[in-house]
């Protein structure tokens, strides 16, 4: 059951040693598992990004991963109207209704990067040339 109130009631880390998050390096591998089925992952990924958290594990991502999406994505004003609309979306729910979201078009959260190849105009032109016939290339 998650509270509706103060989400931290309900999240995995609440009863732990709050300093198994906070690790550097390869450890933070292994502290994203507290992270693993916790109810309030969504609320939790939204307050450190909301927040600009740099330090720890929260939302089941490290401090590297959260940078690149906030990288990623500085037109975000409001990460919590982004996750909870990218969460209805990928549950088929209708998107939610939500007060303070910012007249943006929401769009996946994961960051992809995208590698589109150099035109190469030179090479289309030289191709082209070659396929034309001689009077037409001239």
């Amino acid at each position: 059951m998650v509270a509706t109130g103060n989400w931290r009631v309900s999240a995995n880390c609440r009863n732990g040693d709050p300093e198994r998050l906070f690790v550097t390096g390869a450890k933070q591998r292994e502290a994203r598992s507290v992270c693993r089925g916790c109810p309030v992952l969504r609320q939790c990924l939204a307050h450190a990004l909301d927040e600009r958290i740099e330090f720890g594990v929260w939302g089941g991502m490290t401090e590297r991963e959260r940078r690149a999406m906030l990288r990623a994505r500085p037109d975000v004003v409001c990460w919590a109207s982004l996750l909870s609309v990218a969460a209805a979306r990928r549950s088929g729910l209708a998107q939610p209704a939500v007060a303070s979201a910012p007249a943006q078009a929401p769009e996946p959260v994961a960051a992809a990067v995208v590698r589109v190849p150099a035109p190469r105009a030179a090479h289309v032109s030289e191709s082209r040339s070659a396929s034309l016939p001689a009077d037409e290339a001239a």
